[in-house]
């Protein structure tokens, strides 16, 4: 497992920010950096929700000035088959983002999904344990409440490691936190996670915390 790398600072990106690049995204950020080397001028990427898919995409417009369809497997399939051709013909690169592989996708139509079959397709994957703790970090501090040192260490082993969980439980804290005044603790989480139903969802190992 590597470490957090940069952060990914995309200058004039929509949403500004940085972009954080662990084991769970360094193969989708490669390919969509390598546009250029792409086989077709179209590409797939999915993702978890609040993975990054639109971060990610917004930086690959911005570089690449190609062209990019949000939530595809949701979109009329005509519309989608008329861009494919389109970016084909004008080899301006065209990236489609979903949540599932595309092989999962209903596509009722027999051209768009030959071709969504041969399209290049890399996935977000949930966040390894640097990406988890990095986004703990930052999304505690996002609202400016307080935080011990050793809360991220503490989270990282008791909830889910998925990007949905990290932004519910660290949303919850800072909300607690900044209508308290108080800094946020381990005993402060622990309370306010068992008491909004979140714990336990990992058992925790008395070897590792003196404080349970």
């Amino acid at each position: 497992m590597s470490q957090i790398s940069l952060p990914f600072d995309w200058q004039g990106a929509a949403s500004g920010g940085d972009f954080l690049v662990s084991d769970a995204n360094a193969q989708a950020v490669a390919h969509l950096e390598r546009w250029r080397d792409w086989p077709l001028s179209v590409s797939v990427l999915t993702g978890p929700p609040l993975s990054g898919r639109s971060t990610l995409a917004r930086h690959f417009a911005q570089m690449s000035g190609g062209s990019v369809i949000d939530d595809a497997q949701g979109k009329d399939e005509h519309a989608l088959f008329h861009a494919w051709n389109e970016a084909q013909t004008s080899r301006q690169p065209l990236l489609m983002i979903g949540h599932a592989p595309p092989a999962s996708w209903t596509v009722a139509l027999p051209d768009l999904r030959s071709r969504l079959a041969a399209a290049p397709h890399v996935a977000i994957a949930e966040p390894d344990e640097a990406l988890a703790r990095a986004l703990i970090e930052r999304q505690l501090g996002a609202a400016g409440a307080r935080f011990a040192a050793d809360l991220p260490d503490w989270l990282l082993r008791r909830i889910e490691r998925s990007y949905g969980a990290i932004a519910a439980v660290t949303r919850l804290l800072d909300q607690a936190a900044l209508s308290s005044g108080r800094k946020i603790s381990i005993s402060m989480a622990k309370d306010c996670l068992q008491g909004a139903g979140y714990l336990p969802i990992v058992a925790p190992d008395p070897s590792l915390d003196p404080c349970e």
